[in-house]
């Protein structure tokens, strides 16, 4: 654990580093868009964070090639220049994306390359626990499915880039919880070792989010672009496929059923809000009639901000709806009884969800406490905190239908840029 823990720190120092230098170069030779309507922040910041991270996984997993734990990971040489290659394809269509705008068709067609490059040369799912016992599909079935997953958590972990810091955050959360359980699997599951391509991955991306998060934490200097999030969702998803194949199906006996579920609930358990907002995204647009990668300001971190939440406080509500369902779905694996992680799960879940709907009982209190002053004939020179609200979170149609009262000398008078209407 000590290696992978060394491998971790290691990404870390060396994203930071690397992404303050891209930062300073993107200042000085302005490598940044233009702000667009749907973007949260107002002034131009770099989105080359994304090609920072690739650099340093491409580092790291050639520094893990020489550590002698990991030469099972690097006997099938082909499956790991497969990851190298599809982690290749994706930063260059996702920095040029973040640069020039691609249409989704174009994002998508590289998106599906990528994946059939991973199941192609055998980062595939390779079993499926159907029926009370591990079913081994067929390799066309396994391709089809690994495609299927790896373009899924790709879009889901980009789909929530849209505040500071979350997709990092919850990539941290995500893959550190999947890093003990790819680690811990090996005990009840047949591994051949602890030392597996899922906790390498899982490891890496650990790294390279915590060494990002402090260049994107609010307020943020640059981000992590289309390039970075589909990079992140990339690795997660190939840690998740690659365990599937990491369980031996002679092992895993009638009483052993749960752990041999668990490589196909667990990536899902830890990515279950990305994909959440992912699944109501495409149903709502679809409905509407759009493209499914459509832009819109119905995200769920996007509601959040609308329920009263800065950013900040947004992001942490979601990092602990992720650590609640993850940490939870570790707990039903590794802990007996059971009852111990249902509890966990539904303790937790309380108190998340008061945290989340705070905003809405504070907004309440205060409405009533305005119209109480305005009953007792305090109109004009009311500092009413919902007006002062509404100024500062409302979206320009809110704010331009529903102006706020205030005095002309108050500082609520000057004027504040537009509200944010997408992700970045």
């Amino acid at each position: 654990m000590l290696v992978l823990l060394a491998l971790t720190i290691g990404s870390a120092v060396a994203t930071y580093l690397l992404c303050w230098v891209v930062y300073k170069l993107a200042m000085r030779f302005e490598w940044y868009p233009a702000v667009r309507d749907r973007d949260v922040h107002t002034t131009p910041k770099p989105r080359l964070g994304g090609a920072a991270m690739y650099i340093v996984v491409l580092a790291a997993l050639f520094v893990a090639s020489f550590i002698p734990f990991f030469d099972l990971v690097y006997f099938d040489v082909g499956r790991m220049w497969a990851i190298v290659g599809a982690a290749t394809i994706i930063i260059v269509v996702g920095v040029v994306d973040d640069l020039v705008d691609l249409d989704w068709m174009t994002k998508l067609a590289g998106q599906l390359v990528a994946a059939l490059l991973l199941a192609w040369q055998g980062v595939a799912i390779a079993s499926l626990p159907i029926g009370g016992s591990l079913t081994v599909g067929s390799p066309a079935m396994s391709i089809a499915m690994t495609v299927l997953a790896v373009v899924l958590v790709m879009n889901a972990v980009n789909f929530i880039d849209g505040l500071d810091g979350l997709v990092a955050g919850v990539a941290i959360i995500a893959n550190g919880v999947f890093l003990l359980y790819s680690y811990v699997l090996s005990e009840v599951a047949g591994q051949t070792g602890r030392f597996t391509l899922g906790a390498l991955l899982s490891a890496i991306v650990v790294g390279v989010c915590l060494g990002f998060l402090p260049h994107n934490w609010n307020p943020s200097r640059m981000f992590m672009g289309d390039g970075g999030a589909l990079l992140v969702g990339m690795l997660m998803a190939t840690s998740a496929v690659s365990v599937t194949g990491e369980v031996d199906p002679r092992t895993i006996s009638s009483e052993e059923f749960l752990p041999a579920f668990l490589p196909i609930i667990i990536p899902f358990a830890v990515l279950v809000v990305p994909l959440l907002d992912f699944s109501l995204a495409v149903f709502r647009r679809l409905l509407a009639g759009k493209s499914p990668f459509s832009a819109d300001r119905k995200h769920l971190h996007h509601r959040l901000l609308d329920m009263g939440h800065t950013q900040r406080r947004a992001a942490l509500v979601v990092y602990a709806w992720t650590a609640v369902i993850a940490v939870g779905a570790l707990l039903g694996f590794s802990v007996q009884p059971p009852w111990i992680a249902l509890a966990f799960v539904v303790i937790g879940g309380v108190i998340c969800s008061l945290v989340t709907i705070a905003p809405i009982s504070t907004r309440k209190r205060a409405e009533r406490a305005a119209q109480r002053r305005a009953e007792a004939g305090e109109t004009a020179d009311v500092d009413d905190p919902l007006d002062r609200h509404g100024q500062e979170r409302a979206d320009d149609v809110r704010v331009a239908s529903s102006p706020a009262v205030r005095r002309p000398h108050s500082p609520l008078a000057r004027t504040r840029p537009p509200h944010p209407e997408d992700t970045e």
